[in-house]
């Protein structure tokens, strides 16, 4: 069978790989780190299958370079400076750094190296099992029932148009490179939306799609940036105010949604005083009951006695447009708001889809974690390192 990448541009990852790149090459260039793949849900088969197509793939992708198109994107966006792109002019994954085997059935991914060359393994990983994966399944009926509900998700959206706007508008970005069912379909549904509902969809995470669909690249910050800072000799308390901090200074305006559960809302807005709740534009949610973290944004702006219609709410923590359209109807006259939807857009094939993420687990030799506000997204490597991290943030068990 003849070989098909799945990437085939180092573009086409998140936003939010480049965005989180920049600031460790500047500040952290000699940070070491270590990413582990899991699967969280049981497979339709053994993951294990795919390890002769996963290292073709991945033998692949570390032959990929950054074309001169892919940088001049790069270098018009107001946020990335000129040095990344000299860097990433020069950039090209290296093959020692990624290790994928099969134990037991299950597939084991790691990536291990500086920081600066294995953090964009990340994303790369996810499409490429992901796509090997859904390629052994019958693509005709797939695509068929895929495009049907595509196809109720725009009659959803026009119905939705014909009704009274709040205060602030409802607008949706496709967040689905890491679970999508291919690179292809993806690209007809970032297409779809944008020629259907231009009012509400208003971009993609996907660089590449971003740029050669006319769309606006959407993404901020993912959680292995605020953990980096617990492997960085800082004061662990402190690590959430640091990695804060040097955004502000990287970005100075820029990118200003702030990422809110690496250990948990409530300690994070512990964290988010007066200083950082005026720098950042607004808070995104991905763990936890979103109405209840949108209340409890809304009620530490207030208390900072900052206007809540000035700031942004952003979920993106399992969404569908229902979910979205009722969270919109409860926050939309109080507080900007946006929503990141993955899965459910680039995955809704009526196949069960994949639990999988690829996560960091030590920085500098040191374990990190997240602590996230919905029980079933607690990362950790080490049992021992996380129950340390509960009590230094007072969180219970």
């Amino acid at each position: 069978m003849a070989f098909v990448p799945v990437i085939s541009s180092l573009l086409d990852t998140d936003l939010y790989k480049f965005t989180m790149w920049q600031p460790i090459l500047h500040r952290h260039p000699q940070t070491q780190s270590h990413y582990r793949f899991v699967c969280r849900n049981q497979p339709a088969y053994p993951l294990a299958e795919l390890l002769e197509d996963v290292n073709a793939q991945l033998d692949h992708l570390c032959r990929l370079r950054f074309e001169r198109e892919d940088l001049a994107f790069l270098g018009g966006l107001r946020f990335i400076r000129s040095d990344f792109v000299d860097f990433l002019r020069i950039f090209q994954l290296q093959r020692d750094f990624i290790h994928a085997e099969a134990s037991g059935g299950e597939l084991r991914i790691t990536a291990m190296g500086p920081q600066v060359h294995v953090m964009p393994f990340e994303i790369f990983v996810l499409a490429i099992v992901n796509e090997l994966y859904f390629r052994r399944f019958d693509a005709a009926s797939a695509l068929a029932e895929g495009r049907r509900r595509l196809q109720q998700k725009v009659a959803l959206l026009q119905e939705f148009a014909a009704q009274p706007p709040l205060a602030h508008p409802f607008e949706f970005f496709d967040f689905g490179v890491r679970r999508r069912y291919s690179h292809d379909w993806q690209r007809e549904v970032v297409r779809t939306l944008r020629d259907a509902a231009p009012q509400f969809f208003k971009g993609t995470s996907n660089v590449l799609l971003a740029r050669d669909l006319g769309t606006t690249p959407i993404g901020t910050m993912g959680h292995e940036y605020l953990q980096t800072f617990q492997g960085l000799g800082i004061r662990l308390r402190d690590f959430q105010r640091a990695a804060l901090e040097e955004w502000v200074q990287e970005y100075r305006g820029d990118l200003g949604i702030a990422l809110t559960d690496t250990v948990g809302m409530d300690a994070f807005l512990a964290d988010f005083d007066l200083y950082f709740a005026k720098l950042f534009e607004g808070l995104r949610h991905d763990s936890g009951d979103p109405v209840a973290w949108g209340e409890k944004a809304l009620a530490h702006y207030k208390a900072l006695r900052i206007d809540a219609h000035s700031k942004r709410l952003v979920f993106s923590d399992a969404l569908d447009l229902p979910k979205a359209i009722t969270l919109y109807r409860h926050f939309g006259d109080r507080v900007n708001v946006g929503f990141g939807i993955g899965t459910n857009l680039t995955n809704d094939m009526s196949l069960a889809t994949l639990n999988i993420v690829m996560k960091l687990v030590e920085s500098n030799g040191q374990p990190v974690a997240k602590l996230s506000d919905s029980p079933g997204k607690t990362l950790a490597a080490d049992a021992t390192f996380l129950a340390y991290l509960r009590q230094v943030f007072q969180m219970p068990a």
